[in-house]
Formats: structure tokens, sequence, C-alpha cells
């Protein structure tokens, strides 16, 4: 007789026990088991059991694993199976990872042991097994046009559609909507929600959460109108990605010597380009976009340019706004001498053009949706057992349920963006712009920073924490490439790993060679390029856009997607009147403050990064790897929160403590 022994955990989420009836079967190389019944009474949320059970001969190798649940009752009891390990007659215990629910009389198949590539699979048993998991995976995960010109995204039209186990959690459901309730209460308790009156006074809008107050939001409620703290935001803020070095100023932005030369310390406009202080913000990509009706009237967006100085402090400083791409007697360059509204509302038309370009570029296309491109065609083209989808599942967790959802929310009738300046067509025409000249190199940080010659502008944190956090992953991705793909030539023998590539090229890319992506991978080292960039993607770079929003874009003045009034075109004609009537108004104000909310909330079900509680990986040598990543993650976390103690304001959105695994929200 051969003894086995079966580990059965089951999930923690709510809900994840069963009364039903739950069986095994192991398959082996030399036989199979009968059908075991696993459990007798219920299984509670978290818990471990273990069955022992004989064969009258060893199995021979372990190939599967087989799970099936059949109902009690009527009502379908679903179950949440994180993982069974196998302990066979010869000692071995053997992986089984699951990490899904399972419904009434749903039958589940279980690879264990070492993660395999397609070529390594040579029991034909496991080789037919392989085909028909890709088969059915993309008969459930599907392609469709997001736009004309943009990629394609999930075929999943409502988050319903989607399987249980990448939806959120009931917790997280529950929080989400806990947070929008508390919320409405607030504002009706403050009398603000449903008013369609202006606001009174810039500081009337501190009022809005007067009391979901964090150090960063306070910093910026007090410090949001100066000058320094303005040019901060483009290097540390919510769109940190979107001022290059200027060595030559742009023949349709003439900005004299005599206009700017008060505000250079004493230096020259000319010495000052050539000694690399001088930088620029350009939103010529906005140029001609058509706003939304606002109140029967188009709205204006301004696709302007505003200079930079890096002063004697370090600090860098708008010297210099025009509002429209090219210059006239309607189009005025404006400057920190001119009269204070008049300079407030520049830089609010240079800020509202940063805020919508940040929401529809920087966030949405560039992480959002380039994301959810890598997760379709990885589910779609990578079995469980590959190792490439053992180590990026972890970073795909919730991905599909927030783009699936967030598209309905965002663009409904009461979203956030359609109701910016820019509207849903003008959001999608500026979308459809970045994605005809996206390219590879964007993504990559240390080539980003180069390219926009800002390897040493000062005070600079998002690049210097961010290039650390690069790093970091780039050992940890190496380190798992090394083990998987010890040549370059098993990298081009695995076909899985290269239609995962070809497909995020073809229904991503839509198969342009200008984009400067691969088609496939033909070395071990571009394999690890590409993985670094998706991780840091959807960790790092998403923590960035995404999670200093309440505390930049809470205060509305500070960050506006929403201006109800042309830009001026004239000086000397505005008044502190004429800024709030531009502003939005309060019940506006209102729903793009709890957009912020929502899209920062600290759930309780989050995952950080480098955290992996669902544990896929069955051999020493990965475990070890994801320690060694855990352990530089921590210092690098233990870094950012000295630092952030001694600096006011704190810079912490590339502290690994504070970002999730995924696009999570």
């Amino acid at each position: 007789m051969a003894k086995y022994h079966l580990e059965v955990t089951t999930g923690n989420q709510n809900y994840s026990g069963t009364f039903d009836q739950l069986f095994a079967t192991l398959i082996g190389s030399d036989g199979r088991s009968d059908k075991i019944q696993l459990n007798i009474f219920g299984i509670g949320r978290g818990s471990t059991w273990t069955h022992v059970f004989k064969t009258k001969s060893s199995l021979g190798k372990l190939l599967m694993l087989k799970v099936t649940k059949e109902a009690r009752r009527l009502k379908d009891d679903e179950w949440y199976c994180s993982k069974i390990v196998v302990k066979t007659p010869e000692g071995e215990e053997i992986l089984f990872p699951c990490y899904r629910w399972i419904s009434n009389g749903e039958l589940v198949e279980l690879r264990g042991g070492r993660a395999m590539k397609a070529f390594e699979d040579d029991h034909p048993f496991l080789c037919d097994h392989r085909q028909r998991e890709l088969s059915r995976k993309k008969q459930l995960y599907t392609w469709r046009t997001l736009a004309e010109g943009l990629m394609e995204i999930n075929g999943f039209t409502d988050v319903s559609q989607i399987p249980s186990e990448l939806q959120f959690s009931d917790s997280k459901n529950l929080e989400m909507m806990s947070t929008e309730t508390i919320i409405r209460t607030e504002l009706v308790l403050k009398g603000l929600l449903g008013s369609e009156e202006n606001w009174e006074s810039l500081e009337d809008m501190q009022r809005i959460f007067c009391f979901r107050t964090t150090p960063m939001s306070e910093y910026v409620a007090d410090h949001w109108r100066e000058d320094d703290f303005y040019g901060y935001q483009f290097l540390n803020g919510v769109n940190p990605n979107i001022i290059t070095k200027c060595t030559v100023l742009p023949t349709n932005f003439p900005v004299t010597e005599e206009m700017v030369k008060a505000f250079l310390g004493g230096s020259s406009l000319q010495e000052e380009l050539q000694k690399g202080n001088i930088f620029i913000f350009d939103a010529k990509k906005m140029d001609g976009l058509p706003g939304r009706e606002y109140e029967g009237k188009p709205l204006q967006v301004t696709p302007g340019l505003c200079l930079f100085y890096v002063n004697a402090e370090k600090k860098l400083m708008p010297i210099a706004i025009q509002l429209q791409q090219e210059p006239s007697e309607t189009n005025p360059i404006f400057l920190p001498s001119d009269s204070e509204t008049d300079w407030l509302l520049a830089k609010f038309f240079i800020k509202n053009a940063y805020a919508l370009m940040h929401q529809s570029i920087s966030h949405l296309l560039r992480t959002h949706f380039m994301a959810e491109a890598y997760i379709v065609a990885g589910l779609r083209c990578l079995p469980e057992i590959h190792p490439i989808y053992k180590l990026l599942m972890p970073h795909f967790r919730y991905t599909l349920h927030v783009n699936t959802g967030g598209r309905k929310n965002l663009f409904g009738s009461n979203g956030a963006l359609r109701e910016s300046s820019l509207g849903f067509n003008g959001i999608m025409e500026l979308m459809r712009r970045d994605f005809a000249d996206l390219h590879y190199s964007y993504f990559f940080l240390p080539e980003n920073v180069r390219a926009r010659g800002l390897d040493s502008i000062p005070n600079n944190l998002y690049r210097d924490d961010g290039l650390k956090l690069w790093n970091i992953i780039s050992s940890f991705v190496t380190a798992m490439v090394g083990y998987y793909y010890p040549t370059d030539c098993e990298v081009t023998r695995d076909t899985e790993l290269q239609e995962w590539i070809n497909e995020i090229f073809v229904h991503c890319l839509l198969g342009k060679k200008a984009t400067g992506f691969p088609e496939a991978f033909t070395t071990a080292e571009e394999l690890i390029k590409f993985l670094t960039m998706v991780i840091f993607t959807v960790s790092a770079q998403h923590s960035a856009v995404n999670n200093p929003q309440y505390d930049f874009c809470s205060m509305m003045p500070n960050y506006s997607l929403l201006l109800r009034k042309p830009p001026p075109t004239t000086k000397g004609q505005s008044s502190m009147e004429t800024v709030l009537e531009t502003l939005p108004n309060v019940s506006e104000s209102i729903n793009f403050a709890t957009a912020s909310i929502v899209l920062t909330g600290n759930y309780t079900d989050k995952i950080y990064l480098g955290n992996y509680p669902d544990e896929r990986f069955d051999e020493a040598t990965p475990k070890q790897i994801i320690k060694e990543f855990q352990a530089q993650l921590s210092q690098l976390s233990k870094e950012i929160a000295e630092r952030a103690a001694e600096r006011n304001p704190p810079y912490v959105y590339m502290d690994p403590t504070q970002m999730e695994n995924s696009i999570a929200i």
C-alpha cells in the first residue's frame, strides 16, 4: 500500500469556506487514485486540514490533481481553494497552487511542482492538458476595441462577467461603498452636496473635506499658491513625467531676456539655457482638442507652454506662461510680475492641461490600459504552470476589474473625466494622439529621465527613488529569468512566451513597429527588460500617478480637470471674482475631490509590492530570490521613511510599503 497526505488550505476571504462535498483525484505516470472525499462536514475560511488515503501501489510521478465540488443543497456554496500540498509515499512534497473559486460540478485540474515551459513537458497527458487549458482561456479572455486608433482591451463589458478570482473581494467592494456613503453623509451635513453655487473664496474650498486630511494635503492647502511649490509638482506631483530640459527656446514661445531678467537672479536667459537650468512644459498635444459643451457653449482647453528656471536655491520656478501655441496679441506671455490674479489664472490653465494629460495619458493610458494588454495576453497565452505566469500573476491582481468598472464610472454620466473640460470625446482624442506617438523607451525610467534631460535636476525625488526601485526590480527579475532561462535558446524555444509578446504587439500596439516594442524575444536580456518594465509600471509608476491624487487634487485650485471660463487673452482684466467663476463650482469640486478619495482609499486587502501571499513557486531558488527582493525593498522603504521624516513636504509615493503589487484601484 502507498500512503498520500493531502494538506488542503481554504482562502481567508469572506465566504471562502463551504458546506458542500469536496473531492480529489490524483493522477500519476503509473495510474490514478479513486475519487477521494476530502471533507465530511463544512470547512471554514482560512482553514487547513490534512487528508490521508492509501492506494494499492505508488502512482509514480504525480502529474495532476483534479478537484470537484458537489452540492449538499440547491444553492451554490462556492469554495475558495488556496492550495493543496501532496506528500507522496516517496517523501516528496508537491505544491498544487489553486487560488480560485470552485462552483458546483466544476472540475478544476491543477498542475503541481516545478514551473514548466512547454518544451519541457514530455508526458502526452500534460502536453494535452496544456493545450486544453490555453484553448479554454482563449475562449474566456478575448479582445475588443477600446476606440478607433487605440489599443484593444479585455472583452468583458461588466465586472460580473469576470472570473470570481479576478474580481474585487467582498471586503473591498463593501469598503468602497462605505467610503462613498460616508463622504455623501459628510457633505450633506456640511450643506455642500448638490450645490451649484460658486465658491465665495479660495479658502472656502478647503472646507470640502477638512476632517479628512493627510500631512501632504495640509501642506498643499497651505502652499499651493507659491511658485516654488508649483514647480515642485512638475517633478514630484501626480504627473512627474512631462517637463524636459530646454536648451533652445521654441520659435512659437518668444520669451525675451527683458521679460524674465528679474526672475533669474542676476543671470541672463541665454546663460541659464546653456547651463541647463531652464526646463519647459509644452502641451502642444492638446492643440485643437474639442472641449465639452458647458451651459450651451464649448469649453476651451489650453495647449500652453510654461518655462521653468532652477534657481540658486535649487527650486524649480515658473517664469513665463503662454496659453496658446501660436503667439499673437491675444495670446500674451504671462509673468510672475503680472497682477496676482492674472498670474494665478495663467497657472490654473497650465495646470488644467497638466491635469487632463495626467488622467488621460500618464494614468489611464500608460498604466491602466497598457497593463490590461499585458494581462489579457498573459491569461490567453501562458498556462498556470508557466514560470512567467507564476511571476506576473501577483502583479495582475484586480486590474481587469478596476479597468472594466472604471471605464463605466469615469466616463459615465457623472464621471470625473466626462465632467472635465474635455469631456469624453476630448479625452479619447487626447489618448489617441498620445497613443500615435507612444514609444517603448518611455516606459523605462532610466531612459525616460535621460531623454528628458532630467539626470541632474535637483529635488527630483520621483526620479531618485524611482531609479533605486527600478534597479531593485530589475535585479529580482534578472535572478528569476536566469533561473528559468539560463540561455537565450531557452527564450527563443518558449513558444508560449513568444505568443504572449506577439499578442501584446498585435493587440496593444496594433502591430506598429515604430513603437519600438518587441514582436518577439530573442535574448534573455530582452525578456528581463520587458518584465522589469511591466512590474515597475503596475506597481511603482501607478503608485506615482495614482496615490498622490487626494493629497494634491482634493484642493481644487491646485489641480482642476475643469475650468469654466475661457483663458485670458489680455492682461490686467482679471479679478478674484474672475478666478472663482473660472474654477469648478461647489458641486463640481465635490465630485472631483470625491473621486480622488475613492482612488486613493486605504482598503484593508491591499497587497504591497514584494508580498506574495499566494504561494505559486515550488522550488527553493525562486523562493530565496523572493526573500532577497523583499529585503532590498525593505531597505529602500527604510531610507525613504527616514528622509520623509526630515523633509517637508515628504515624498513617499515610491516607498514599497505605500504601493500595491498591481493596479488594484
